[in-house]
């Protein structure tokens, strides 16, 4: 990584609690603490001493530290988190696209697990889990009550071991037991494929360590297929962010050499940075540029970048800078809205804090912080209009957001929750009353995949069929969408 990414610690930029998001792991230094609140903190020792020998049974010192600090963070934003040693040692499998599970992206909705997406080819793909799902029961015990790392502790697991989830599909009203064995998931987070003689389609599904290096084999195999390639979709559909340094090399692969690319800014100086596409600032340890094995045509080569609600940080990152160079055209959906960046401080060997550190912002300035990037040109889910999108979370429905500006006080929103809720509410009363009707969203890349058709239709110059329906949802000062 170049100098500018050699903070204490290392940059995440997940979608939502869960997502597979980060950097290379450094230890950080120690700091100098500034005065602490001492009647706090004798409170704080108070109340752990009558819990070790008042309550009812005896209770682990180690968890009780730990459930503090887990309950401290969790209270700052949705993306802060304690990692203790299991956690941690997840979260770093996770980073170089390897760990052992289901195989699931996940977050957390009315206090279930709810699926954001099975991991294309993984045994939660297989067995037929779709997005939306909710996770009601693992093994034996509800998931109403546990925190996002008690479900995935209790999902993860050995390799061939058997894990039972309890389903509530939502579109047909039914709850069912699904039995998955855990194997080793390999995410792949590059696909791609010539679509029709002269456009190719590259879909990145997340930003891991091996993003950059696939996604340059996979544009050089298109190329090898058709040397003068017309047009090209970049589909970061559902794509819940990851690793910075992969978002300014995405980027960087399309732009003009040295321009900005996304900057960042909070209370550290480590934090107030400018990343450009430049070798330095997303070549990895001081190694060769990745890119550099690109064909030059692709600087020109005429691109759409598919988004939509659920594409989040660094997939926002690449929208916004393609955007504001207007090296691309930006169609689908407004997405997720996720301008934060998130450090993670190795506190021991086997332990970590992932804490929000900074905003980030667009090459004009831009923040992305509960608003999002609002494509170009609208498109709806399917040719018959918008399923599953009103039902689909984005950061300004998160609990404890930050605010769009740095400083403005979070409003609640009473009206626009209640809205919120009775348009969810109607639409899956809709959806229950049409299940047998209603078909799931074509896979991503299909010939039946619509937004991806009318992506073709603008690179041809052919007409779009642009939604009617959709509006633009707002960011006010206080960081409330409406």
């Amino acid at each position: 990584m170049g100098a500018k990414l050699k903070v204490a610690g290392f940059i995440a930029l997940g979608a939502v609690a869960g997502a597979l998001a980060t950097m290379q792991v450094q230890a950080v230094a120690q700091r100098s603490l500034s005065p602490l609140p001492i009647e706090e903190l004798q409170q704080l020792a108070a109340v752990f001493g009558i819990v070790k020998s008042d309550y009812v049974e005896a209770v682990d010192e180690k968890k009780l530290i730990s459930d503090a600090i887990g309950g401290m963070v969790a209270g700052l934003d949705p993306h802060s988190q304690y990692f203790d040693k299991k956690t941690f040692k997840e979260f770093r499998e996770g980073t170089s696209g390897r760990f052992v599970g289901v195989g699931i992206e996940i977050n957390m909705e009315d206090g279930l697990v709810k699926v954001v997406s099975p991991i294309e080819g993984s045994p939660a793909f297989r067995a037929g889990l779709k997005p939306g799902d909710l996770i009601t029961r693992i093994d034996d015990t509800a998931v109403r009550g546990l925190t996002m790392n008690d479900a995935v502790k209790r999902m993860r697991g050995e390799p061939n071991t058997q894990v039972v989830l309890t389903i509530f599909r939502k579109d047909e009203n039914r709850s069912f037991p699904v039995t998955i064995v855990r194997e080793e998931i390999r995410t792949q987070s590059v696909r791609a494929k010539m679509v029709e003689p002269g456009y190719g389609w590259v879909r990145v599904s997340q930003f891991q360590d091996r993003t950059v290096e696939d996604f340059v084999r996979k544009v050089e195999e298109l190329y090898k297929a058709d040397p003068q390639l017309k047009g090209l979709v970049l589909d970061l559909r559902n794509d819940p962010g990851g690793l910075l340094d992969g978002a300014v090399a995405i980027s960087a692969a399309f732009l003009p050499a040295n321009v900005s690319v996304v900057s960042t800014n909070g209370q550290l100086a480590d934090s107030k940075a400018v990343f450009k596409a430049a070798p330095e600032f997303y070549a990895r340890r001081g190694g060769p540029d990745p890119l550099k094995r690109l064909p030059a045509a692709l600087k020109n080569v005429p691109l759409v970048v598919l988004v939509n609600e659920g594409s989040a940080s660094a997939s926002e990152i690449v929208a916004g800078a393609l955007q504001d160079y207007k090296r691309a055209t930006i169609m689908g959906s407004q997405t997720f809205g996720k301008g934060s960046v998130q450090t993670v401080r190795q506190l021991s060997p086997d332990t970590a804090l992932k804490i929000t550190t900074a905003r980030y912002y667009t090459p004009n300035g831009r923040s992305i912080q509960t608003k999002g990037i609002v494509p170009d040109i609208w498109l709806d889910e399917t040719a018959e209009g918008n399923v599953f999108a009103a039902l689909r979370t984005r950061e300004a429905d998160l609990n404890k957001h930050l605010s769009e500006k740095p400083g403005a006080a979070e409003a609640k929103d009473e009206a626009r929750e209640k809205a919120r809720a009775e348009e969810r509410k109607k639409i899956e009363e809709q959806l229950a009353k049409q299940r047998e009707s209603i078909k799931p969203l074509p896979e991503f890349g299909s010939e039946q995949d619509f937004p991806l058709q009318q992506a073709l239709n603008q690179l041809r110059g052919k007409p779009v069929v642009v939604s009617k329906t959709a509006t633009e949802r707002k960011a006010s000062a206080d960081g409330v969408g409406k």
